[in-house]
């Protein structure tokens, strides 16, 4: 006869290898790359992971962008966050091994430049200016304030920037700097941009960029900078990144799903919850919903042929 004891101490291990085999064997999406795009992802796997009841696993990683193709493209994940279009050599690896993929414009952002709140005396920067800071030639050069304005003090800039695996770092170079990954090297870098606001809300004197959505989250330890393009310097409001007006640092941005990951149902059924749902939850979590005929349908949309 079995004590009571074993017997519940038995049927209690016996429920804890039900559940690992069931976890064991639930369906998983991977989505990995932009930390730009991640609120996005996670907050739409938040909620289709409910809906199915915690049937369906999705995890979301942050890689960077340029990390996250990799992962894609040696057919490790579902799913690429991109905060910039793949690039000729990334379609190129893609092919190499395989992977046919399909590009969905899920929004559009704008990279917000941010100092620390107190910071009383920098509420604008143009473009040109953003250039003479972070060109690979302004390092050990333009160290202070005062270097970059004259009616500035002379404390110390440190600055901050996503890392180099992220769309962001590439974007933001290429439309201030000139060339894509050129900048100076001295600046504090992550691919996670939660990482970049804790360091400038620490600094006084810190100058870094991020991702619209990490700004509102923030803005009691941030402060947006107004930038100019050869026009009137403005902020990234909905209104200016809508009328065109917050230039060049408006943005779409992506999500790639593998062409044959979509025949498995469980990521068939997470693209399907988020074509319905992302324009809401784009709202939700602070990024600027895409115009109607640009949400295109699941079957409409096609893998962008690399450059002849």
């Amino acid at each position: 006869m079995i004590k009571q004891s074993t017997f519940v101490t038995f049927m209690a291990a016996a429920g804890i290898a039900l559940l690992g085999a069931q976890a064991a064997h639930a369906d998983i999406v991977k989505i990995d790359g932009s930390s730009t795009v991640y609120p996005i992802t996670e907050a739409v796997a938040e909620e289709f992971q409910k809906s199915k009841k915690n049937a369906i696993k999705v995890t979301v990683g942050i890689s960077g962008t340029g990390g996250g193709f990799k992962k894609f493209c040696r057919g490790e994940t579902d799913f690429s966050n991109a905060s910039r279009p793949i690039t000729a050599k990334e379609m190129e690896d893609c092919k190499a091994a395989g992977v046919s993929y399909i590009e969905m414009p899920v929004a559009y952002d704008a990279l917000t430049v941010v100092v620390n709140p107190q910071n009383s005396f920098v509420t604008s920067l143009s473009v040109a200016e953003l250039r003479k800071l972070w060109e690979p030639q302004a390092q050990g050069k333009i160290t202070t304030w005062r270097d970059l304005n004259p009616a500035w003090p002379p404390q110390k800039i440190k600055l901050y920037a996503p890392g180099a695996d992220s769309g962001t770092f590439e974007y933001f170079t290429e439309v201030v700097v000139g060339t894509a990954k050129s900048s100076r090297a001295d600046a504090t870098t992550a691919e996670d941009h939660a990482v970049l606001v804790q360091g400038i809300a620490a600094d006084k004197d810190a100058l870094g960029y991020v991702a619209l959505d990490y700004y509102v989250e923030n803005q009691q330890k941030l402060k947006a900078v107004a930038i100019g393009d050869g026009k009137e310097a403005a902020l990234p409001t909905i209104a200016n990144i809508r009328s065109g007006g917050y230039q060049p640092l408006s943005r779409p941005i992506f999500l790639y799903v593998s062409e044959k990951s979509i025949e498995k149902p469980a990521v068939r059924q997470f693209v399907d919850f988020s074509m319905k749902n992302a324009a809401r939850v784009v709202e939700e979590v602070n990024y600027l919903p895409l115009p109607p005929r640009a949400r295109r349908p699941l079957p409409q949309c096609r893998q962008r042929p690399p450059p002849q």
